[in-house]
């Protein structure tokens, strides 16, 4: 839940005081200038800029969405979504799981879900109502890119997947479910409700179709090896980075350049709908300058611009806190100073990576130019969704998005058991929250992947591309019901 994180956050932020910013840690992991920022081929028009020794910042020249050059030629028949036969009814799914401390309960219900899903992809039919017996590649990862606030408190074994793929079972990683600080949370359910064994694929991902499959260690007895195998890789854990960067991480897992995505069996294939769901209950905090989150630089305007003020002293910033995500991705609007928003949007302030280093790579890439279906599954901090259309792709039609709300915290947002005051949860995150459940806990408005994923709609042909659902359900049936609704509309039968 998002109340267990607020204290750790400030215990985390406030042990970070002093301490100097080296990229996203040292040496050995998170650092910046060791991974891919820029995957090549994705745009040409991005360019790296390493900072000095010193602050180990890297800047990133913000892309266009439009003038890109990339890997494949827009008229390369290979990049069409039905080039050949077998191209008509392949699909890619990558998950990407936000694994930090507040995540516990979130994971345990997909997990109760990944049966289900695995089902419904076994079953989509085309709009003929004829099986397409697709060929599946399913591919998890984390929300973790790294950041210098977490790199300090990672523990000795942890490194953030930074978009890499698991393919391990988590009950060969259930420290991984052990949150930090002195007295963590421990949510071994999560892996150990649906993950009886080692069972996992013998790949970087899951491959699939029919009875065909490349999952090891399968119980003859367990049920289909492939839900065996996903609720093994699938369940991430709750010690990585409560600076969530769900929309990077998802970049560099769909770099065409890094292994996964390379040799005889790709992840990301050429002609396949790609379907992307990410799960995440904060603010997106894909960051492009390091230096707005410096507790060194606490006194300098320029750089704590976007900090909340201690709380009980007014004007005074004292630390970053995840606030910084919201504040300097999203501007919002109180005209009567209510504490309620009369509106909310992404903006592009300099400190977060523009939205259109992402929408230029799903849509202008490989929507226009590649001519793939992309589609995307968000499971955010918005309320419930209270009605689905009853017709494929079963989207939502009331709650929701339709429904949020943007606002300062009050005295009725906290949950029983938790102490902190309306002013701390303001303090720690910025914005009030999005959804709330005294069971599944509470989430705060995901705007900038919301905004992506809205992007991947195309309305002036009535197509559906984007399905958002609240994470503060107890059960994500309606969200999968929605992805297989839309594939309905994207796989084709082959011949």
């Amino acid at each position: 839940m998002t109340i267990q994180r607020s204290h750790l956050q400030r215990l985390t932020v406030l042990s970070a005081l002093g301490l100097a910013l080296s990229g996203c840690g040292d040496d050995s992991k998170g650092d910046t200038d060791n991974v891919t920022t820029n995957p090549t081929g994705i745009a040409s028009n991005i360019t790296l800029t390493g900072g000095d020794e010193t602050e180990g910042m890297t800047t990133v020249t913000p892309p266009t969405t439009t003038g890109m050059k990339f890997d494949l030629p827009p008229d390369d028949s290979s990049a069409s979504s039905c080039g050949t036969d077998q191209a008509c009814n392949l699909l890619d799914v990558l998950f990407v799981i936000d694994n930090s401390g507040t995540m516990g309960e979130e994971q345990t219900n997909l997990a109760a879900n990944f049966p289900y899903l695995i089902d419904k992809l076994r079953n989509v039919k085309d709009e003929n109502d004829m099986p397409v017996n697709a060929n599946i590649n399913i591919m998890v990862t984390t929300t973790d890119f790294g950041h210098p606030l977490c790199s300090p408190f990672e523990k000795p074994d942890y490194d953030p997947a930074k978009g890499a793929p698991i393919n391990t079972a988590c009950v060969d990683r259930l420290p991984r479910f052990t949150g930090l600080g002195a007295n963590p949370a421990v949510i071994e359910q999560a892996c150990t409700n649906g993950c009886k064994g080692s069972v996992v694929p013998e790949d970087p991902f899951i491959n699939f179709q029919l009875d065909q499959n490349n999952i090891l260690n399968a119980d003859p007895n367990g049920g289909d090896p492939v839900a065996q195998a996903l609720s093994c890789i699938g369940p991430q854990g709750i010690d990585g980075c409560g600076m969530e960067a769900p929309l990077e991480t998802m970049l560099q897992a769909l770099d065409p350049n890094k292994p996964w995505n390379q040799g005889a069996k790709p992840f990301l294939r050429d002609g396949a709908v790609l379907a992307i769901i990410v799960m995440t209950d904060e603010a997106e905090c894909s960051v492009k300058d390091y230096k707005y989150f410096d507790p060194q630089l606490a006194s300098d305007p320029m750089f704590n611009q976007y900090w909340e003020d201690t709380p009980g002293q007014p004007g005074v910033k004292d630390e970053p806190t995840s606030a910084v995500c919201f504040n300097a991705g999203v501007s919002c609007v109180d005209a009567n100073a209510d504490g309620v928003y009369e509106s909310c949007m992404s903006e592009d302030k300099g400190v977060l990576q523009p939205l259109s280093r992402y929408i230029g790579y799903l849509k202008t890439n490989l929507v226009e130019q590649q001519k793939k279906d992309v589609i995307m599954l968000g499971i955010l901090g918005v309320p419930k969704v209270t009605a689905h259309n009853e017709a494929p792709p079963f989207q939502p039609t009331a709650g929701g998005v339709f429904d949020l709300v943007y606002r300062v915290w009050n005295q009725g947002d906290i949950l029983m058991g938790d102490t902190d005051t309306p002013a701390q949860k303001e303090y720690d995150f910025g914005i009030g929250p999005g959804c709330t459940d005294q069971a599944t806990g509470q989430a705060i408005p995901n705007t900038r992947v919301i905004d992506v994923c809205q992007s991947l709609d195309q309305p002036d042909e009535n197509k559906v591309r984007c399905c958002i659902e609240s994470i503060c359900d107890d059960d994500f049936s309606d969200a999968i019901n929605c992805l297989a609704g839309i594939l309905r509309e994207t796989l084709e039968l082959p011949g």
